[in-house]
């Protein structure tokens, strides 16, 4: 019989040096790196998270572990950083980047271009704890890999319908946020939680630090796949364009676009399956509201970034197109950016469409405006400008 005491529940988040200290511990590394790069952003958000946030038991146990785990993933970079010098002079060639308000077909048509042998994208594992990319073969006989998969795999056991709204296993690509994160600049708390000071912090930021670890993660991540393409995808790149296209400024850009009515609906009602039982305040109407504004702001951030580049290095790709022919879609990408789409990247991304219309990778996804305080002239209206 287990006689041991069950521990409390915890009262904060962090603190940050106890954040530290457990990772320290799991990993058996200490190096973090240059703590300019991301403390004063750690330390604004885990104040936001235990003054504005109004968090349960359960919300203070996710975000705790959902920061250790930022700072696992810088312990797992540095130390890839060091053992591989290397890798900071991997080339990273016209990257392409898909970006656009979230829920209009980015995560599918991420996932098709990615499918071309020749390409390249960002497995969610090794988002978690970077590392150069092993033999695929070798994945499932990676402790790290099997642990990351199970833990994704108890998610949807406990929260099926998430399955649905968003599919995701260790080894799908997933969006490049992940890397950001270690620089403590991410949009994605601001889906996640009620945190205004974190957000009027983030606000303020030069992101080009961030990004530029964000490069360097990659050429770690891909040095032995240096000659394939990154392909990338994160609706969050609306909010600093100007720094992706300093530190990538080869950078290809697919824009997606939808009614944005049925974006923020299908937004807020992926936030509130996401968050469900972490908050007080994070829900209903309040998350409507805080993510009406969240990516409208971004939206109007990128098209006036997008105007000062060459029309050129982008290219616009609406829902009903892509939904109603995905595969002519993607031709049409290739061929506005000039690359070859070879017989073998057709084949590829014919199986997988047919693959992510059945069994665990069929959307299935229901949502209202009306269940998040919000009307469609509401939403028209903050888009118009």
């Amino acid at each position: 019989m287990n006689t041991s005491t069950p521990k409390p529940p915890r009262t904060t988040v962090g603190p940050i040096d106890a954040l530290h200290a457990s990772a320290a511990r799991i990993t058996g590394l200490t190096a973090f790196g240059d703590p300019d790069e991301y403390r004063e952003g750690l330390g604004v958000l885990i104040d936001a998270l235990n003054t504005e946030a109004d968090l349960t038991a359960t919300g203070r146990a996710v975000f705790h572990a959902f920061l250790r785990s930022m700072l696992l993933a810088r312990l797992a970079s540095e130390a890839g950083f060091a053992a591989y010098p290397a890798s900071a002079e991997v080339p990273i060639v016209r990257p392409i980047f898909v970006t656009g308000l979230p829920r209009t077909g980015t995560t599918a048509l991420h996932r098709l271009l990615v499918a071309d042998p020749d390409n390249q994208g960002l497995q969610m594992w090794l988002t978690e704890f970077p590392q150069p990319r092993p033999p695929r073969a070798e994945w499932t006989a990676n402790p790290v890999f099997a642990r990351i998969d199970e833990g994704i795999r108890r998610h949807h056991i406990q929260n099926p319908e998430f399955m649905g709204v968003h599919f995701m296993s260790a080894g799908d690509v997933e969006e490049c946020w992940q890397l950001l994160r270690q620089s403590a600049t991410s949009i994605s708390y601001e889906t996640l939680a009620h945190v205004p000071s974190y957000s009027a912090w983030l606000a303020a930021q030069d992101w080009h630090g961030a990004y530029a670890r964000h490069r360097r993660n990659l050429q770690l991540i891909g040095l032995p796949d240096r000659e394939k393409r990154w392909v990338l995808k994160n609706p969050s790149h609306l909010f600093a364009l100007d720094a992706l296209l300093a530190v990538y400024p080869d950078a290809l850009i697919v824009q997606t676009h939808r009614d944005p009515a049925t974006a923020i609906s299908s937004a807020c009602s992926l936030a509130a399956q996401a968050s469900a039982g972490w908050s007080e305040t994070f829900s209903g109407d309040a998350i409507g509201r805080s993510q009406l504004e969240l990516w409208s702001r971004g939206l109007r951030s990128f098209a006036a970034v997008r105007a000062r580049h060459d029309p050129g290095r982008f290219v616009d790709v609406a829902y009903t197109d892509f939904v109603a022919d995905p595969l002519h879609t993607v031709a049409e990408i290739y061929r506005q950016f000039g690359l070859n789409l070879t017989p073998a990247a057709r084949a590829a991304m014919t199986r997988l469409h047919a693959e992510s219309r059945t069994g665990d990778r069929r959307p299935a996804h229901r949502y209202a405006l009306a269940d998040f305080g919000l009307t469609e002239h509401e939403v028209d209206a903050a888009f118009a400008r």
